[in-house]
């Protein structure tokens, strides 16, 4: 079961999108459809590296679907400044401050991203254009990126698919990831309210409540151990997961978790809440919250084309889901390429996501210095560019020619 974002979406995208065809279409406002750079993504870590490029003089596009991650969470917590601040109102607030510095930013779906001339052809398609035939399918319903294909069109335009291309000379790739929730009928549509997986982002809201710990995965004790901090009522249901071992279950006991065996069929709830798990037998285990340790799978999908793999996520030795590789200013293998954020950080919070962000726009911004800075040396060296240097060897190859059939003045 896929979440990679909620809530009321397409008010999200009322209230902070701009129609694609106004930042991609043939009405540019920068040059042709050419970017310093593209950023994939447009929450905290895409908005936060933007800033610092914005700051920087660069031209720069975001491109954003809409959808984040964290759509169904009344509020985010933990960010400093920003504890308590809706998740949309962060994003408006971020898009107006990128904004203040000339970046531009457009709502769609990135399809691909290819090496063009010294940097990257990035395909789009606006929103509501749907997956053209012609272009393949993908998975969809990713944060600014699609896995799908298409042929698009010429620089800044638009095609009858609905697709414009663009070209940046470096790409940053902050796009997120998708939840990948145990298949539990009833959990979707709780996940971010009452489903839980970060106790540093809800377990303030949760405190002293009965809360129950989904085990599907080797991380299923570690996580009743540190929820313990939150709650002395925890509950870890075993489920899928693995048995614990002899020292797992003396440290459970020795911090009062209670543990149930059995796989969980359903959760029960009082109005919109949560108010219980039923098992199998028709059992139900009262708890006011959930948390699950759900997969994490990096929306990467758009850089297949560059040979760009995501590889496995690993938390405390143990494979959680997938990510994009990179360096801690991120830097991926492929040249010209950044990422930040969830999609190479699993586990980051959204100020460590904008945190990230911030130092990939500054990374970025220092490599295309040094390029130009190359290209000024190589034309101060040779003014003219190959081309003028053919044609003054050629004038003065003439020059020669005449001066050895008569002289300066002599006709040609």
């Amino acid at each position: 079961m896929k979440h990679g974002g909620g809530g009321d979406v397409n008010g999200i995208k009322d209230d902070l999108g701009d129609d694609l065809g106004d930042d991609l279409g043939d009405d540019l406002g920068v040059g042709d459809g050419r970017y310093d750079v593209v950023v994939v993504g447009g929450g905290a870590a895409g908005l936060a590296g933007a800033l610092m490029l914005g700051r920087a003089r660069r031209s720069v596009l975001v491109i954003d679907s809409g959808e984040p991650r964290n759509a169904p969470a009344e509020a985010m917590h933990g960010y400093l400044g920003h504890d308590g601040v809706p998740p949309a109102r962060l994003l408006a607030t971020g898009r107006a401050e990128v904004r203040g510095y000339g970046v531009r930013i457009a709502s769609g779906t990135v399809v691909s991203a290819e090496a063009d001339e010294g940097g990257f052809r990035v395909t789009a398609r606006r929103p509501g254009a749907g997956s053209p035939a012609a272009a393949g399918s993908g998975a969809g319903g990713e944060a600014g990126t699609d896995t799908g294909t298409g042929s698009g069109s010429s620089t800044g335009s638009g095609s009858g698919t609905g697709e414009v291309q663009v070209r940046a000379r470096r790409l940053l790739v902050t796009t997120g990831l998708v939840d990948e929730l145990p298949p539990v009928p009833g959990l979707a549509e709780l996940w971010g309210r009452d489903v839980l997986h970060c106790p540093y982002c809800h377990g303030w809201e949760v405190r002293d409540l009965p809360i129950g710990v989904l085990s599907t995965g080797p991380l299923a004790v570690h996580q009743a151990l540190l929820w313990r901090q939150w709650s002395a009522d925890i509950t870890l249901f075993l489920h899928t997961g693995p048995e614990p071992d002899e020292e797992a279950w003396e440290r459970l006991a020795a911090r009062g978790v209670r543990v149930v065996r059995g796989e969980v069929a359903g959760v029960e709830r009082d109005g919109e809440r949560l108010s219980g798990l039923r098992l199998g037998d028709g059992t139900v285990i009262a708890v006011r919250a959930l948390t699950v340790a759900s997969g994490l799978r990096a929306r990467s999908g758009m850089l297949d084309a560059l040979g760009l793999e995501a590889v496995p996520a690993l938390v405390a030795g143990t494979e959680v889901g997938s990510r994009v590789p990179a360096e801690a200013d991120g830097r991926t293998p492929v040249a010209g390429v950044w990422a930040a954020g969830n999609v190479t950080g699993v586990t980051e919070t959204v100020s460590a996501s904008a945190a990230s962000g911030a130092r990939a726009g500054a990374a970025i911004n220092a490599d295309l210095v040094a390029l130009d800075t190359r290209l000024a040396v190589a034309a101060r060296r040779s003014p003219f560019g190959a081309d003028g240097e053919r044609a003054v060897a050629r004038v003065v190859a003439r020059g020669a020619a005449r001066s050895a059939a008569g002289g300066v003045g002599s006709a040609g």
